[in-house]
């Protein structure tokens, strides 16, 4: 039996990993509610929402408070930068089913690059001082506290 060691994370990125378990959620609230028939016009207002509310603010942080030490030219960086513009892309387009079914896959293989390959990096290349300035910044970022009322991934419409 294979067994997936959990990923150990600094405290000071340990903020964000907490906020992109909810991202995945967020993907899989999508998938659940194709997966219950739920149309495509029910689910859109929830992403255009979650994405005003959480994830915009998200991609914020990351790109003005997690990667401001990492020089222009690093590669991850560079990534996370064209993955943040593809989500955005594809949240601001029109979210038939098919777009949906993309759009949380994407939101799935984003966070999971974050978290296996960006932040062993950063935790790596900055210095404790610089972590220790990521931390004390997210933690003065506003956080939303909102809940969005209608679960259409907990009930079957087909």
């Amino acid at each position: 039996m294979s067994f997936i060691k959990p990923i150990k994370r600094s405290k000071q990125l340990a903020p964000l990993s907490r906020e992109h378990h909810d991202v995945l959620m967020f993907a899989w609230n999508i998938k659940q509610g194709l997966n219950n028939w739920t149309p495509a016009e029910e689910i859109s207002p929830y992403v255009r929402w979650y994405w005003s509310n959480f994830m915009q603010p998200h991609f914020d942080q990351e790109e003005n408070i997690l990667v401001a030490d990492l020089p222009a030219s690093d590669e991850l960086k560079q990534q996370l930068k064209t993955e943040h513009d593809n989500i955005r892309e594809l949240i601001g387009g029109p979210l038939s089913k098919s777009a949906l079914i993309i759009l949380a896959e994407v939101i799935n293989d984003h966070i999971r690059f974050e978290e296996r390959r960006l932040f062993p990096h950063i935790e790596h290349t900055l210095t404790k001082e610089q972590l220790n300035h990521i931390y004390r910044q997210l933690e003065q970022q506003p956080q939303c506290h909102e809940k969005w009322g209608n679960e259409f991934w907990k009930r079957k419409l087909g």
